[in-house]
């Protein structure tokens, strides 16, 4: 039995070692063969080049300058390698006298280790009339690595920034959300850089090459080209662009052209910035000069820039009048320039008032008592709602980041936002676009094309992505009865622009017949106790009122919308008046208008 056991026991511990020999030399193979794999094998990923953004007229508006970047290999900060360093270091300041020599070693020291075997990025852009002259020379280094790397370049600088943003380099939060960007090194950060950025980006390619124990490259065993290149056509004309820059100088506010069906064809957000300096990473006294700046330079005014918008909400208010039943299109006042309603009064601009007022007097001449008395008529529920159905108090949809919502007052707002009661004061208030009712310049381009054709358009700036088209979209917000009587809160806003009393007549000289409506947004409230209102021109600076004129044209067959606000600005006439039509002449002489 002692042996049958002794025999039993000889055989497991043989059979348990054959079957251990058998996965060591076997089994293990599969795993230590892509082990050695993963040593001698290794993937690149090429960096994609970013796409190109042109204008409708195929003029480029953003692209990538030609340039390189320059690396090192590693290890050569070192104990062992330290002079090596210095003479690669020294090399490319006899060649580059340009270069940062302490920037160089910081960005080199940085990113030197035992455990790193790639080469290191010294200097990220050096442009191709600097690089061409001493490219063989340094290239024949066997330290130095010269590597293509186009940088972003914005040939019209500081026109349309805002709306057509920049990229810079890639923080953190950009590489956790795209793993791509840590290849690149730079993500769109503002404007339609950003908005477009995964399309503009394109993919990585892949390169599989066999190396040696010294990580030297020995052959190319594959090769993916990256998808790149893709280019995006705007519906912006950079040289309207740029003439309506002209008429901004010294002032700030924003300007959009667009066409019934949406198409941006000018958008500019003033004070504007050169794009250019933010690429490589701007300096901290610009930065601050920026930032700091009383006219919010950064500020995107067309999406992200929230105002009162006075009167020019009358158009749609006044729609909204004359299609209720407690209201209607016959209903009138008569305007004697005040309006006592409890401790208050509520004034209308014209100090002699308006007298005997209906809806096309109304508009035309801007009268505030007509849409006080309207208010209390209505209820600010009614008017809340309808405001916000035309379009104000909800994103445009325009294809911009971060788009601003503004806000349309009403009971349930005050209630949820303060938890306070509304006050019939408010409503009166809201009435002629001022209390806590804000907008963005581009809800009222949209909101204006809604009164030009009853149609309300999707905003947007792109005219083709690759090979697609992009189609209009529209929302059919009128209903039956409004779209029935909008004609005549369309030839109210046609006199405003054309009839002798209207409040931007005087201040016209465009050769296309128009129709709008002018605002002006108080800024700081008026004490009851003062009888007569200081002028415009002779408060201060920011004190005066934001001025408004939304406009389309021509009246008879509407193609675009002009929507000028200017900061501070005053009257909207008096204000914006000369850039409107300037604005038109030059779309006359464009072709985009004909006579």
């Amino acid at each position: 039995m002692k042996i049958k056991f002794i025999i039993f026991i000889f055989i497991t511990t043989w059979l348990a070692l054959l079957v251990r020999v058998f996965l060591l030399s076997v089994e293990s193979n599969t795993y230590y063969e892509k082990l050695s794999y993963d040593n001698s094998i290794k993937t690149e990923q090429i960096p994609p080049v970013r796409g190109e953004i042109v204008d409708i007229n195929n003029k480029p508006i953003a692209i990538n300058k030609l340039g390189f970047k320059i690396q090192l290999a590693p290890h050569l900060s070192l104990k062992k390698n330290q002079n090596m360093l210095e003479e690669e270091v020294n090399t490319l300041l006899k060649f580059l006298p340009k270069i940062d020599r302490e920037k160089v070693i910081k960005n080199y020291k940085k990113s030197d280790s035992y455990y790193n075997h790639n080469f290191i990025d010294i200097v990220e852009f050096v442009s191709y009339e600097d690089i061409m002259p001493v490219y063989s020379t340094l290239n024949l280094r066997e330290n130095i690595n010269i590597v293509s790397s186009p940088k972003r370049f914005y040939p019209y600088s500081e026109v349309a920034a805002h709306s057509i943003g920049y990229v810079a380099r890639a923080n953190k939060s950009d590489i956790k959300d795209d793993k791509l960007q840590e290849l690149i090194g730079y993500t769109g950060k503002s404007g339609i850089e950003k908005y477009y950025n995964k399309y503009l980006q394109g993919e990585a390619g892949k390169r599989e090459v066999k190396v040696n124990a010294n990580n030297q490259e020995i052959e190319e065993l594959s090769s993916q080209a990256p998808i790149e290149n893709r280019k995006l056509m705007l519906n912006i004309d950079i040289e309207l662009q740029k003439y309506i820059s002209s008429l901004f100088v010294n002032k700030s506010g924003a300007v959009i052209v667009m066409s019934m069906d949406g198409a941006i064809l000018s958008a500019s957000s003033f004070p504007e910035y050169d794009l250019n300096k933010f690429v490589t990473g701007i300096t901290h006294e610009e930065w601050d000069k920026l930032s700091n700046s009383l006219e919010k330079t950064f500020t995107n005014k067309l999406v992200h820039g929230l105002y009162p918008p006075g009167s020019v909400i009358k158009t749609g208010l006044g729609l909204l009048y004359i299609t209720a039943p407690e209201i209607g299109p016959n209903w009138g006042v008569y305007c004697t320039a005040s309006m006592p309603l409890g401790k208050r009064i509520f004034r209308c601009w014209k100090r002699d008032g308006h007298g005997n007022t209906g809806i096309t007097k109304a508009i035309r001449e801007s009268c505030d008592d007509y849409f006080y008395k309207g208010s209390i008529q209505l209820g600010i529920k009614k008017m809340s709602e309808g405001l916000t159905r035309y379009g104000l108090g909800k994103k445009t949809g325009i294809d911009l980041p971060n788009e601003f919502v503004g806000t349309v007052p009403s009971r349930e707002w005050k209630r949820n936002k303060y938890n306070k009661p509304w006050y019939i004061g408010e409503t009166v208030n809201t009435s002629i676009g001022q209390g806590d009712f804000l907008t963005t310049p581009m809800q009222m381009a949209q909101f204006t094309a809604l009164m030009a054709t009853g149609k309300l358009p999707r905003p947007h700036f792109a005219k083709r992505v690759g090979n697609e088209d992009i189609e209009p979209q529209f929302e059919y917000v009128l209903n039956e009865d409004e779209l029935k009587k909008l004609p005549l809160i369309q030839k109210a806003m046609y006199q405003v622009c054309n009839y002798p009393s209207g409040t931007a007549t005087g201040y016209l000289s465009s050769k296309v017949k128009i129709a709008g409506k002018t605002g002006t947004a108080q800024v700081v409230g008026i004490l009851q106790d003062i009888e007569e209102r200081e002028l415009e021109h002779e408060m201060e600076y920011y004190t005066r009122s934001h001025a408004w004129f939304s406009t389309y044209g021509p009246h008879d067959n509407p193609q675009y919308v002009v929507s000028v606000m200017v900061e501070h600005g005053g009257h909207g006439g008096s204000a914006a008046g000369k850039i409107v039509s300037d604005i038109y002449n030059k779309l006359l002489e464009m072709g985009y208008i004909e006579k």
